[in-house]
């Protein structure tokens, strides 16, 4: 079986590569250095011949409000276009667990503005929900810092290992489209700020945290459910600590 994966040399994209070709499918990393890009639509046609399912794992170059919108409306509209021709049976999409309660935050508004085309384009679907990538704590940290100090919201998260999420990816690709969203998160949540404050900690980073229940999170106040799956989301078995032994290295808190 074909398998297209958008943003396949990405950090859930290379990984959701090597586990399909491992199980022997056709598998085609498709990117805007190797000459397909949904936004502008260059290399679709080509890209998608033959491709029975397609993943898309692509993301904004920009989270300024109005350029996110700008690319999520554009690249689906040119992805979905081009599935319709090619007769694409499953189109994937990777979102953001709350993306729906937090329509302050451009970026997922934008995320939304998204998972609308894709619901509308008649083409059979999956929509993943995942809550934030491990990975992404360092980008947290220094987002969100002045100085010496982090401040960040101390509402709960419950972040999943991104190797969790590439099984999870590779797991839909072969299964049925269900026409609707699914949960993932991690094994257990956390205070994002003590979970931040844990990270630069084991990474030798001396920098203070606080925990603000109204600093802003992509825009956005965050409530202890705004990114906390619901009930029978598939969690990954992946903890914190296991992630963090086997993490690449870092330098001052940030990941690489």
């Amino acid at each position: 079986m074909k398998i297209v994966i958008i943003g396949g040399t990405g950090l859930i994209g290379s990984k959701t590569v090597a586990r399909l070709s491992a199980k022997g499918h056709d598998v085609l990393a498709a990117s805007p250095s190797g000459g397909v890009n949904t936004f502008t639509g260059e290399g679709l046609e080509k890209a998608l011949a033959g491709a029975a399912v397609v993943i898309d794992l692509a993301n904004s170059p920009s989270f300024e409000d109005k350029a996110v919108l700008e690319f999520f409306e554009t690249a689906g509209k040119n992805l979905l276009a081009a599935e319709k021709a090619a007769g694409v049976k499953h189109h994937i999409a990777l979102s953001i667990v709350g993306a729906e309660r937090l329509p302050r935050s451009g970026y997922l508004r934008a995320k939304m503005a998204q998972e609308k085309l894709i619901r509308e384009s008649g083409i059979p679907y999956t929509i993943v929900h995942s809550t934030q990538f491990f990975e992404f704590l360092g980008g947290i940290a220094q987002s969100a810092t002045v100085g010496d100090t982090v401040t960040v919201s101390s509402a709960y998260f419950q972040p999943i290992a991104s190797d969790d999420v590439a099984d999870v990816m590779a797991d839909v690709a072969l299964s049925q489209p269900i026409n609707g969203v699914m949960e993932i998160g991690g094994p257990e949540p956390f205070r994002m700020n003590e979970l931040v404050a844990r990270f630069l900690q084991l990474a030798s980073d001396p920098k203070k945290v606080i925990g603000d229940p109204h600093a802003l999170y992509f825009g956005t106040e965050l409530d202890d459910r705004s990114l906390v799956p619901g009930a029978g989301a598939r969690l990954g078995s992946t903890s914190f600590e296991n992630w963090f032994d086997h993490a690449p290295p870092r330098r001052s808190g940030v990941a690489a």
